[in-house]
């Protein structure tokens, strides 16, 4: 079996930063930069590999501060050109951690509870940040269409960023996806294919079309750009870590789709300790699946390191990824920091949404939901330890997936008069 990759142009002298190479997360087998996704050795997955060495930590951190309040600030610890934050993108990221003093009341979270609200970022979803990656490597690997297999979220965040860059995009969903994530990603006028089948059909098209001639001068951000891609997901780790005051928390919870998001989480918090810019301390991440696609859950209650794939059956969409390409690497995670995997109920993901909405004011779609809820179970269930500081992600808006909350709506009609409006109970 070949590597499948697609390279217009030559990569010997690509421009991607501190980036020095690319690096099986298996056998560790280097190859150079390029859009390459899976190891000629192994056939592992890929990561980028950094060359930090010349950094002095202080100049650093003045350089992080000093930078502009998007991901961008971040960019001498990513795989991106110097001059990232002159050239046109969406400029995703520094969005809000908030403290919900509110729902930790709720919960019974003594030691701090923040959620970390993506739902800030310009298409409304974590998305913008890796594929404000991606494209950076598509500019730099000479691609000029981008395309992705997506669970909605990602769809729209590429339609934007390529309308933005000046791209042609094609992206492919499954076809009964929420109208609201139909309409999101076909709004900025490049192709919206629908797939017939769940979003592990739609990925495993997407890699037949890289390996065919109809695939020429296409980059998929999740497939055969997915290592730059993924380094988007750090910068979670980044701006929690700094927006604490640059220290690491103790707990995290995070949704697992794939379980790409979480692993690079993990693996920014340890450049951080490596690089000397947060103090080494330990600290837990937990993984959060919704029960109708609770692959990774299912495995790690078990104590299995084998992740058996579950066809979808959820409301949470975003998270709706049966065979998630990174479970096994979550798993060892979960296992290494103390946390764990857990799942909830269609149903705990609807109280969750109302709960996080009714105490702090953030109305998350589905995968915040799904957060918000392991997030309480794991505290009932004696797993969290509520003392400690913790930090809960929503990673998307929830007028994404209205469809999860439709029963919700007026609590009273009244007439236009003080009488029905007592009649009501209202005064």
């Amino acid at each position: 079996m070949a590597v499948q990759t697609v390279a217009p142009h030559p990569t010997s002298s690509v421009d991607l930063g501190p980036a020095a190479a690319l690096s099986c997360r298996e056998c560790g087998h280097r190859v150079p930069l390029g859009p390459v996704f899976a190891c000629e050795e192994c056939f592992g997955p890929l990561e980028i590999a950094y060359d930090f060495s010349a950094y002095d930590v202080e100049e650093l951190r003045r350089r992080i501060e000093a930078g502009p309040a998007n991901i961008w600030r971040y960019a001498p610890l990513l795989p991106v050109p110097a001059d990232v934050a002159d050239k046109p993108n969406l400029n995703p990221g520094w969005t809000k951690l908030v403290k919900a003093d509110n729902l930790a009341r709720e919960l019974g979270v003594t030691g701090g509870l923040y959620v970390k609200d993506d739902s800030g970022n310009p298409t409304h979803s974590f998305k913008d940040r890796v594929v404000a990656q991606a494209l950076e490597a598509a500019r730099a690997f000479g691609f000029t269409t981008l395309s992705c297999s997506s669970t909605g979220n990602l769809a729209g965040a590429v339609g934007a960023a390529a309308a933005r860059a000046g791209f042609r995009s094609c992206v492919f969903i499954p076809h009964d996806l929420e109208q609201g994530k139909v309409v999101m990603a076909a709004v900025y006028g490049g192709e919206l294919v629908g797939i017939e089948g769940n979003y592990d059909d739609v990925n495993r098209f997407c890699s037949e079309l890289i390996g065919d001639p109809a695939g020429e001068g296409w980059g998929f951000v999740n497939v055969n750009l997915r290592p730059y891609y993924a380094e988007g997901s750090k910068t979670l780790a980044y701006e929690i870590c700094e927006q604490l005051g640059w220290r690491l928390p103790d707990q995290i919870v995070v949704p697992i789709a794939s379980g790409s998001q979480l692993t690079k989480i993990d693996k920014g918090l340890r450049e951080l300790v490596e690089l000397g810019l947060v103090e080494d301390r330990p600290y837990k991440i937990f993984g959060a699946q919704a029960l109708g696609c609770s692959p990774v859950s299912t495995a790690f209650k078990a104590g299995h390191d084998v992740v058996r794939p579950q066809k979808p059956d959820t409301i949470a969409k975003s998270l709706a990824i049966g065979n998630p390409a990174d479970g096994p690497y979550v798993l060892d995670i979960a296992r290494r920091t103390g946390g764990a995997v857990e799942d909830v109920t269609d149903e705990q993901v609807v109280d969750a949404i109302k709960l996080l909405a009714r105490t702090e004011g953030i109305f998350a779609e589905t995968a915040g939901g799904v957060t918000v809820g392991v997030t309480r179970k794991l505290i009932e269930n004696g797993v969290l330890d509520p003392t400690l500081t913790t930090v809960v992600l929503n990673t998307g808006d929830g007028l994404k997936t209205l469809d999860a909350v439709a029963g919700t709506g007026l609590t009273a009609t009244i007439r236009p008069n003080l009488e029905s409006f007592r009649e009501a109970g209202l005064a």
